[in-house]
């Protein structure tokens, strides 16, 4: 970023007065709180389209019968619900509660949708969807962690098995012994707690809070379907799978989420350089990963960063220079523990780290989603 580039921004959050809420970010970077408006009206269409559903209704103002369009939850997390693309007809009425679009557009957010005739609330997330996104408790003690021949334990399933790890203990990256709170999106309960959260240059810092004080509204990975990138994909809710391919010395690491993204983590001692057949040396949102065993913890190097995603859902910044180190260790066959050094002299003024642990959800295939970026 230039120096001129930075005193604009610090100019202009100097003058943002906007105060953040506790909000899922995405919702409130488009959605105002504070106009709640109620609809009553007939459906046209039911959109079932990713990153988020949407529903269209025709509703009498004045002399003319006005399509508004309302905004649901994902696909996923509605299919999780019980609900599917039939849950609503054209010609159903209905009455819908929500928040106005900041932009005064004819956009709703849904917080609830009753349907006219009986009364019955639809396309709502159930508590079983939404506990299937949290930290899961248990009474039972762990098994051990499942190893492969060579006694190094899997990342993966257990041959004959199904899995993937999510459920992040943290949905948010924060220097280890900071106390910072934010919400699951990563927006800060306090706008002034910016300066416990990481060990910022001044421009990053300043980037970082004018994120957050406009709600994380440019976030790439919802405005443009840009990947999570590094680090942030652990911090993701459908979360992460490990192809261990041990006869060619790497790794598939494919993230649920976003746009079903994968990479490599190459085990067999190669250069950390790209591959000049088609993963050359430029910047990627993956990085060029070389990994390794330290004992029971899976180690990973990874160079070679582009600066066009966020390593947060907070929206910390970076630059190329960016340099991780990345350890997993799976605790048990339920637990994983992720730890990461994050090095940025472009960024940050010192190297940092942070850690959280990840679940084994048993018995289940990673969940797809794509991001069509289908939004009106």
């Amino acid at each position: 970023m230039s120096m001129v580039s930075r005193c604009l921004l610090a100019a202009l959050i100097s003058i943002l007065c906007i105060n953040p809420l506790l909000a899922h970010h995405e919702v409130l970077a488009k959605f105002d709180s504070t106009k709640p408006r109620t609809l009553n009206g007939t459906v046209t269409k039911l959109d079932w389209t990713a990153p988020h559903v949407h529903l269209f209704v025709n509703v009498s103002e004045a002399t003319k019968l006005v399509n508004w369009a309302v905004e649901l939850e994902s696909p996923l997390d509605l299919e999780r619900s019980g609900w599917n693309r039939d849950s609503l007809k054209p010609g159903d009425a209905v009455s819908i509660q929500g928040m106005r679009a900041r932009d005064g557009s004819m956009q709703l957010w849904a917080n609830s949708i009753t349907l006219t005739a009986t009364g019955r609330k639809v396309l709502a997330m159930s508590p079983e969807a939404i506990a299937a996104l949290k930290p899961a408790t248990s009474n039972q003690p762990a098994k051990p962690t499942p190893r492969w021949p060579d006694g190094k334990p899997r990342l993966g399933a257990a041959p004959g098995e199904t899995g993937y790890w999510a459920r992040p203990s943290a949905t948010s990256l924060i220097e280890t012994g900071a106390v910072v709170a934010m919400n699951d999106s990563g927006l800060l309960k306090n706008i002034k707690d910016v300066d416990k959260v990481a060990p910022f240059q001044k421009w990053a810092r300043d980037l970082y809070e004018y994120r957050q004080r406009n709600f994380l509204k440019d976030d790439p990975m919802f405005v443009t379907c840009k990947p999570a990138g590094a680090v942030r994909q652990f911090l993701m809710p459908y979360g992460n799978q490990f192809l261990e391919d041990k006869a060619f010395g790497r790794i598939f690491l494919m993230e649920g989420g976003g746009n079903h993204d994968w990479h490599f983590i190459y085990t067999d001692g190669r250069p950390q350089q790209g591959d000049i057949r088609g993963n050359d040396t430029n910047p990627l949102y993956y990085g060029n990963a070389r990994g390794r065993w330290d004992g029971d913890t899976f180690v990973v190097d990874t160079k070679g960063f582009n600066e066009k995603f966020w390593m947060s859902n907070g929206g910390l910044p970076h630059t190329e220079q960016l340099h991780l180190i990345e350890r997993f260790t799976r605790t048990d066959r339920n637990t994983l523990k992720y730890e990461v050094t994050i090095d940025d002299p472009g960024a940050y003024t010192r190297t940092w780290s942070a850690g959280w642990t990840l679940q084994w959800v048993a018995g289940e295939d990673l969940p797809t989603s794509y991001c069509q970026d289908n939004r009106p």
